[in-house]
């Protein structure tokens, strides 16, 4: 029997969330010295639900009301082996290779500010993440218009030059 479940995750107005699937306990910390080397300024915690030993949800970060709703979200996840991470001050396009490379990462789900829920399967045995629902569907196709306002945008912002 598996029972299916979608659970909307709140993002703290402001922040970025990096949903993945990582496989050991040493996670949380390697995830902080990732993000810390990432770049100065950013703000951000996590949370990761260990999936054997004591099954406890593990946190770290460098603010904590952004590690208290981290680990807040995640619990209503409680799938082992996921971690998700709330950003500030920085964006995921900053980090996302870096968590991509560290070693135990198996996968990132999403990496989004948009309105998210994550689809969640169990069975008798636990927990785990199907996929994610990462924003709105689409109202349109881009006219040239809107192409020009996109290509504007990223240079505004200093993502191109």
């Amino acid at each position: 029997m598996v029972k299916l479940e979608s659970v909307e995750i709140n993002i703290p107005e402001g922040c970025n969330a990096v949903l993945g699937q990582s496989h050991f306990i040493k996670t949380v910390e390697d995830l902080y010295e990732t993000i810390i080397e990432s770049g100065p300024g950013i703000k951000f915690g996590l949370a990761f639900c260990e999936a054997s030993g004591k099954r406890l949800i593990r946190s770290d970060g460098n603010d904590e009301k952004l590690i208290e709703k981290a680990v807040e979200e995640i619990k209503k996840i409680s799938a082992g082996h996921t971690f998700l991470i709330f950003l500030k001050e920085g964006y995921p396009i900053n980090v996302l290779n870096r968590i991509k490379n560290v070693s135990e990462v198996a996968k990132i789900n999403c990496a989004t500010a948009n309105f998210l829920e994550v689809i969640v399967a169990e069975t008798q045995l636990g927990r785990g993440v199907l996929g994610v629902i990462d924003g709105q569907i689409p109202l349109g196709i881009e006219t040239e218009k809107d192409k020009d306002e996109r290509k504007e945008f990223l240079r505004k912002i200093g993502y191109k030059r």
